[in-house]
């Protein structure tokens, strides 16, 4: 029963969590009670779904939808840089409907709509009403790291929707005190580890906060050592793969810790914090930190609170990728929007609902101007392009293969018959695979992650169309007559990777391929 304390105050019983953890000074009041169900956030991530669909066959194939594709024709447990689901879903898809850009990232706009709702979840879960969980469901549906791979098949949406799940499974279980909910935990974590490593990195970071701030009781809890079995059974055949391959994925982390990679950098991990979700929401998630670090009722939340900032110096020290935090940020922002929300609702309430009112009005133009393909590809302004990388590398692929094919065509008749494609990065391969049959292209090869494992040219390959090299110092070691015939025209003004880039021929092969093929030509990134 409660009692008064010396203040006169009526003190609430302590939770179970709370009454077994003795690092920690026990709490006075439990966790607030969820807030109601609204209807709100199944809407807003209804929504989000059918603006992704409507907008999908807009542009055409980002270089990492074409790599998947390739991928999914040579199925296996593991990848250089990622596991097999996408790469299973992607041959799925297109198996279904070959060619269709709608049905390919359908999934994506799925996982989108599906992170939205349980953005608003974890808010109700912090005791958030309907204003809270509408607010969260609307900052989950303009944030960069929903919208941007949202409308791509992509490994970084089943990666936010991971992350998502299992945060919300460790606030459920922190403020019931129920930790059989962390058999969920290992559940979604093992899934996603089938998708990319990143999960692990997700639990290190909770971990990390249960050690910092409790309760520490779990560490000893029966179910964490079960979910962390699930997770090692079900990541198994990747982890496998992974190890019978050499480690593959360690190369290509640290081809991104050394900055050969989009988004990555420190300088720029740092400044993506404050764009990833919004700019505007920076003051949101930034209230909901601090209230998950400091707010006495939300005591049981506290290791949240402190597996972000873990993370994120993990991804900043060790040279990741600037977004690989994001969707824990992203669940950080939920307790932003019960604070905010709060904070709207009393006060000179008009006013700042007002101010709320405006943020998301700038937030959802920029997030629709910036994320998304509504502007003309031919007339896409530089500046979308300088914000959203990914915008610029999902225009101009047929015209890339018309630039190759201007090339081969030029190739006296001999020597056209056996030339093959060498490129630098396996999003021309498989724009290659992808348009170049329509154009009468030979096959492409590439050195890049995964690519260099789906075969080498043949030992009799020594004209090369050659494409992706800024420099052919490199090709200068590997033939001995190395040409410039040419320069990818995209058609369209667009700052991207490819438009361009000049086309080489090369001739006289030097050394054979089975001895460059991996010990020079194979590359990570």
């Amino acid at each position: 029963m409660a009692k008064d304390d010396e203040d006169g105050h009526v003190a609430e019983p302590v939770s179970e969590l709370d009454r077994s953890t003795t690092e920690t000074p026990p709490a006075n009041v439990l966790p607030p009670a969820p807030g109601p169900r609204a209807a709100g956030p199944w809407l807003v991530g209804a929504a989000v779904t059918a603006v992704l669909l409507l907008l999908a066959g807009r542009y055409g194939y980002h270089r990492d939808e074409l790599y998947f594709l390739l991928c999914g024709r040579h199925l296996d447990w593991g990848y250089a840089d990622q596991g097999p689901l996408v790469p299973a879903l992607a041959r799925l898809m297109d198996t279904i409907a070959p060619g269709n850009l709608v049905v390919l990232r359908t999934p994506s706009a799925l996982l989108a709509g599906t992170a939205v709702v349980l953005v608003a979840a974890i808010a109700r879960e912090l005791g958030g009403g309907r204003g809270a969980q509408l607010l969260a469901a609307f900052l989950g549906a303009v944030a960069g790291i929903v919208l941007g791979p949202g409308h791509l098949l992509s490994t970084t949406t089943v990666d936010l929707v991971v992350w998502l799940a299992a945060t919300w499974c460790v606030v459920r279980m922190l403020r019931t005190g129920d930790s059989r909910w962390l058999l969920g935990v290992g559940v979604v974590l093992g899934v996603g580890m089938l998708n990319k490593l990143l999960p692990a990195l997700l639990a290190v970071g909770l971990l990390a906060g249960v050690v910092i701030a409790g309760p520490r009781r779990l560490l000893r809890d029966r179910w964490l050592y079960a979910a962390a079995g699930i997770v090692v059974v079900l990541a198994a055949p990747y982890l496998v793969w992974q190890a019978a391959h050499g480690f593959p994925q360690l190369s290509v982390a640290s081809s991104i810790a050394g900055g050969d990679s989009s988004y990555s950098g420190r300088l720029d991990a740092v400044v993506l914090q404050l764009v990833i979700i919004s700019p505007c929401a920076v003051p949101i998630w930034v209230a909901g930190l601090v209230a998950l670090l400091r707010r006495p009722a939300w005591r049981a939340y506290r290791a949240i609170g402190w597996a972000w900032p873990v993370v994120f110096a993990i991804v900043l020290l060790g040279g990741g990728k600037g977004y690989y935090d994001a969707p824990l940020l992203l669940a950080v922002t939920s307790a932003g929007a019960v604070v905010t929300a709060e904070w709207a609702g009393r006060g000179a309430v008009w006013g700042r609902r007002v101010l709320v009112a405006a943020g998301a009005a700038v937030a959802l133009a920029g997030s629709a101007i910036l994320l998304l393909p509504t502007l003309p590809a031919d007339r896409l302004p530089g500046f979308v392009v300088d914000v959203n990388y990914d915008a610029g590398e999902t225009i101009g692929w047929p015209a890339f293969a018309d630039s190759l094919a201007a090339v081969h065509r030029g190739l006296p008749p001999p020597q056209r018959s056996r030339a093959v494609i060498l490129t630098g990065n396996y999003g021309e391969a498989g724009a290659v695979a992808r348009y170049g049959p329509q154009r009468g292209l030979p096959r492409a090869y590439s050195g890049h992650n995964s690519m260099a494992g789906f075969g080498r040219p043949p030992a009799d390959a020594d004209v090369v169309i050659a494409v992706g090299w800024a420099r052919p110092d490199q090709l200068r070691g590997w033939f001995t007559e190395v040409t410039e015939a040419g320069r990818i025209d995209l058609r369209v003004d667009v700052a991207n990777d490819e438009n361009g880039l000049p086309v080489y021929v090369c001739r006289g092969l030097r050394r054979p391929w089975s001895q460059i093929w991996d010990t020079e030509v194979r590359h990570a990134g």
